[in-house]
């Protein structure tokens, strides 16, 4: 089928490469308004108590909006907020911002206009104002600060932001400068990396091409899917980390095995034809294995995850598509005009059975001679990389993720400082039903410990109350509110604990829950996949192992530097606990690219026994055609990822410094050494499988085929003489 696609696209090249890149530019356009259309929500689990709290909070008294904007005062040294002159400033400032913008303010309290001492510091140095704003959800409510944001300008007055919107605004805010950043730093320095690997100006720029139209592509579907789901802003950095990173990846295997078919002495026709044929058809094998890792994220109910999943699998299956269209089109227009605008012929691409003789093929050599002596250290130190993981914790969204020196989370901490009794994020407790309990509620509620003062009265209508408190530190949310829900309720009354910690830990619990079914889900479904692919249960159980080392010994090491703090002054952010839908996130992606590598590694291995060549000599081959390609993919990934690693978000960080870690410990000491020495152990068993599973995958057909040496098919003939196309089966 795929050496059928790839004579078609050979002689329909213009068609092909016209069609594709029209719909690909007209989807970048229309995706270039995909900023506007992203969410702020989907953090939560829908289905918690905490969800349902906040549902009958916004259903009978209106959206808490008090912690929404919090502007914080502080008079010059030698007076007080008290002073006329200052109270005269600041309470225009507010009074202005109140009455300009009718459609984006709810309301504004204040110390001066509620006379309110607890909204002033003690020694009157410092004072508060609420800002309550309007909107449906988090997306409208953050656009209207934004409107606003301008506006608390004073050059009388000291006046700092805090508070949910300013926070979640700064969020963004750094995801946004995510994209410039990788657009001016990870694009060009890909594209000088390639050239130097292919030697070539026209070689190198082919990948950056797809990629480039890959992210474009992925924006258009990402948008489209705003209209019928919710998008959450984060989910636009991480498509475009994946689809620039993988499109490149693709690119790079297909012109790296179209240089090698020109090597062999084949035709531009053949070349393309087998590339396709070989190089594409593993290259859709390994993006079904990666969107299936990423399809994982669907069980969660959280909206983020979903997002993000839908997203990049948009972005995976565009980068697989471009791989065998728009490429091998591009290559049969160029011929061998390949390596023009370069020194590639200074030092050739060689053949593949010359290969065997290169550093890759030595080191393969070198591993399969002494199998025991080099996985027993590699196994042992990647089981010692993963210790600091014991240590894991998981925290919600915060302030904390952005750069110490950031002046919204400066502000935000002074504020909680200051005044220890307010919260931006309060635990809620709605009491619904027989009211008449609420007064025993709220005694057993204040023997609770963790909060910075007694629960109070917020609220109250015929049909539910509202009690709220502040906690002195979100660290210990998980015990106060299991403490709160197991406070004894009178019969009759509903209590449902909620706010923003109790929606964070609910959102926490869900995911622990539903991890081991992702998990399960995504080892049954790639296992499957690598079967039929192989034809072999011992290769694809291998790869489960092989990528459960990568996996543990890269969360050990994000443990030690983000939890532990190694690192931290360096890196600028602040130790703390992992964004529980980031860690889940990390895991899909790191899985589907350790299974990417496992893919392209093993396949060259299964086409060179397909051949004829022993367990050993396979390996040999296997490694040393693929080593110095996926060394240069990983590379790639590592410098495209690097730019997002100077992010100020910490998230970003996670993930930027996680694939990195992955990639550097899974495309060298798993593959390159770990791989060819565990596969020499088990020798022929290798290939094994059950005589029944074997005879299913041969009846599906997704059996590994091994084009005919066309150059030598007609007794040592160059020219080949069976049909394009013509296939040989290894039975």
């Amino acid at each position: 089928m795929f050496a059928k696609a790839g004579q078609f696209v050979f002689h329909a090249r213009f068609t092909v490469l016209a069609v594709m890149v029209g719909l690909l530019v007209a989807a970048g356009a229309y995706g270039m308004g995909l900023g506007d259309r992203l969410s702020q929500s989907g953090w939560d689990d829908p289905g918690s108590e905490s969800v349902e709290a906040a549902w009958l909070v916004n259903e009978n008294f209106g959206r808490d909006n008090r912690g929404d904007v919090v502007a914080l005062f502080t008079a010059p040294a030698g007076s007080s907020v008290d002073d006329p002159d200052f109270a005269e400033a600041a309470q225009s400032l507010l009074s202005d911002i109140r009455d300009n913008n009718p459609d984006e303010v709810h309301f504004v309290d204040s110390y001066w206009s509620l006379n309110l001492r607890a909204m002033a510091t003690p020694d009157r140095q410092h004072a508060i104002a609420s800002i309550g704003l309007l909107g449906a959800n988090d997306t409208e409510v953050l656009s209207n600060f934004q409107k606003i944001e301008n506006q608390f300008v004073s050059d009388e007055i000291d006046v700092q932001l805090a508070g949910l919107q300013p926070v979640a605004n700064a969020l963004s805010k750094g995801m946004e400068d995510d994209i410039k950043r990788m657009e001016l730093i990870a694009l060009p320095a890909v594209a000088v990396l390639l050239f130097f690997i292919f030697r070539g100006v026209v070689a190198a720029a082919l990948p950056v091409i797809t990629g480039v139209l890959t992210v474009a592509g992925a924006w258009g579907v990402t948008r489209l899917l705003t209209h019928v789901v919710e998008v959450n802003v984060f989910a636009q950095s991480v498509i475009s980390l994946i689809g620039l990173g993988l499109a490149i990846d693709y690119g790079l295997f297909v012109v790296s095995r179209y240089r090698e078919e020109l090597a062999e002495g084949y035709e531009v026709r053949d070349a393309v034809r087998r590339t396709v044929a070989t190089a594409g058809r593993t290259v859709v094998f390994s993006a079904t294995i990666i969107a299936i890792s990423l399809g994982g994220l669907l069980v969660f109910p959280q909206g983020f995850l979903k997002s993000v999943a839908y997203g990049a699998i948009a972005a995976v299956t565009i980068a697989a598509i471009l791989a065998i269209t728009v490429l091998p089109a591009m290559l049969s227009i160029l011929g061998r005009r390949i390596d023009a605008l370069g020194f590639a012929k200074l030092r050739p691409t060689l053949p593949a059975d010359q290969m065997q003789h290169t550093f890759w093929g030595r080191i393969a050599q070198w591993s399969i001679k002494r199998p025991l002596r080099v996985s027993i250290p590699v196994i042992v130190g990647l089981l010692l990389l993963m210790i600091p993981f014991s240590n894991i914790q998981f925290g919600g969204m915060s302030e904390n993720y952005l750069p110490p020196d950031n002046q919204t989370r400066v502000a935000q901490q002074e504020f909680d400082e200051l005044f220890p009794t307010f919260r931006t994020k309060p635990i809620q407790l709605v009491v619904t039903g027989d009211l008449s309990g609420t007064g025993q509620i709220l005694r057993q509620a204040n023997e609770v410990s963790g909060f910075t003062g007694p629960f109070t009265l917020e609220q109250r209508n015929g049909d539910a109350v509202m009690l709220s408190a502040g906690l002195i530190t979100e660290a210990g949310a998980g015990e106060a509110i299991s403490d709160l829900r197991s406070i004894n309720v009178p019969e009759g009354t509903e209590l449902f604990v909620g706010g923003g910690p109790a929606i964070e830990r609910d959102s926490i619990d869900a995911m622990i829950d539903t991890f081991p079914l992702m998990a399960m889900l995504v080892i049954v479904f790639t296992t499957i996949l690598m079967f039929l692919a192989f034809g072999s249960l011992i290769l694809p159980l291998k790869a489960v192992v092989m990528t459960a080392l990568s996996l543990g010994s890269t969360l050990g090491i994000l443990t030690w530097i983000f939890i532990n703090g190694h690192g931290a002054e360096l890196l600028n952010f602040t130790p703390g606990p992992l964004m529980a839908a980031v860690v889940v996130l990390i895991i899909a992606i790191i899985y589907g690219l350790s299974t990417d590598y496992e893919v392209f590694l093993v396949s060259r291995m299964v086409e060179a026994r397909a051949k004829g060549a022993s367990t050993n000599e396979a390996i040999k081959m296997g490694t040393a055609q693929t080593g110095h390609i996926i060394t240069a993919a990983a590379l790639i990934l590592i410098v495209v990822t690097g730019a997002f690693g100077l992010s100020e978000i910490a998230m970003m960080k996670y993930i930027a410094y996680g694939m990195i870690a992955a990639l550097i410990i899974d495309a060298t000491v798993i593959r390159m050494l770990l791989v060819p020495s565990v596969m020499t152990m088990l020798g022929d068993d290798c290939w094994w499988a059950p005589r029944w599973m074997k005879r299913i995958q041969e009846k599906i057909g997704l059996q590994e085929h091994e084009l005919v040496d066309e150059l030598t098919a007609d007794t040592g003939n160059a020219t080949p003489t069976i049909e394009p196309g013509e296939l040989a089966t290894k039975a």
